[in-house]
């Protein structure tokens, strides 16, 4: 955990480098502190071809942090403002950016890895 996932309009394929933004983005979390193992952060891009927002221009990125239930709000706030940052600085052309995070719960949270 975490598993740090970006959804982004399709067309920012084109114009931009979502691996460098993964990369960027995996930065990022590691250098909060909030996660002391960077093998077990995850961060993956999804784009989404079909997609209607209220705003100027026509994209967006969104980021979802799942993340393993009961840390306090000081440190979730920590991560989604650095995400953001990170975010703004890289789609900065980008009609609208955001981050939310999502608890996990760790009773049932399963994970298999070699």
């Amino acid at each position: 955990m975490p598993h740090i996932i970006i959804e982004y309009s399709a067309a920012l394929s084109d114009t931009h480098d979502m691996a460098a933004l993964c990369a960027r983005v995996f930065e990022t979390a590691e250098a909060t502190g909030v996660f002391p193992d960077p093998s077990a952060i995850k961060v993956r891009a999804l784009p989404c071809p079909f997609s209607l927002i209220g705003t100027e221009p026509q994209s967006f990125a969104h980021v979802t942090v799942h993340l393993l239930a009961g840390r306090d709000e000081a440190t979730r706030t920590r991560v989604t403002q650095a995400i953001l940052a990170t975010l703004d600085d890289s789609l900065a052309d980008v009609g609208s950016l955001s981050v939310d995070i999502k608890d996990t719960n760790p009773a049932t949270y399963a994970k298999r890895t070699l």
